[in-house]
């Protein structure tokens, strides 16, 4: 993973190996939730949005200390890997070798890759609104639905002065014309 820098975000990647899937029920999206919750405050890392698809995790971090993301992400992956192979009979190497963790520059990027986060599942064609896609920090982030894991960043919070003013703010920043309806929902 590339130098950590504290106080600075990171739009991290954790892709299954192969493009196979990581996920297989609601129960094993809880458990991962539930650890990257207990990993971000043991390794001081502000969670500011996630998606959660079936075979990939996009995550924005900023790490309190040098090392936090890269510390938060083995430790994530090595239990998530081992839930799974003792839930689901998984065998073999889950996730790729190593994570993507991309810098991200505060400012207007800031709110755009979180967009694009929490886009992922439209794009992808799962839902036809972001609202509609449970696994992503959307509904919290735009719609005010409670989510412990969250810490809200800086950018986001100077959208506005209240609670309903920065959720109204960020919304806009979304699309307004749906997406073509998907397909076997």
């Amino acid at each position: 993973m590339r130098s950590e820098i504290p106080g600075h975000a990171l739009h991290v990647i954790q892709r299954a190996r192969l493009r196979s899937a990581c996920f297989f029920g609601t129960e094993d999206r809880v458990a991962y939730l539930d650890w990257l919750e207990e990993y971000a405050a043991r390794f001081a890392c502000s969670v500011h949005a996630y998606v959660l698809m079936g075979n990939h995790v996009h995550l924005l971090l900023t790490p309190s200390c040098a090392g936090g993301v890269a510390a938060l992400m083995g430790s994530l992956g090595e239990r998530y890997a081992h839930y799974l192979c003792a839930t689901r009979d998984h065998d073999g190497a889950l996730w790729e070798d190593r994570c993507e963790a991309l810098p991200v520059h505060v400012g207007r990027y800031l709110l755009a890759c979180m967009r694009y986060i929490e886009l992922n599942p439209v794009r992808a064609r799962v839902v036809a609104q972001p609202g509609q896609y449970r696994w992503s920090s959307f509904r919290a982030n735009a719609l005010g639905r409670d989510d412990a894991l969250l810490t809200p960043h800086a950018h986001y919070c100077a959208l506005g002065r209240s609670s309903a003013s920065r959720q109204a703010a960020y919304r806009a920043l979304f699309p307004t014309r749906a997406a073509p309806a998907p397909s076997g929902i």
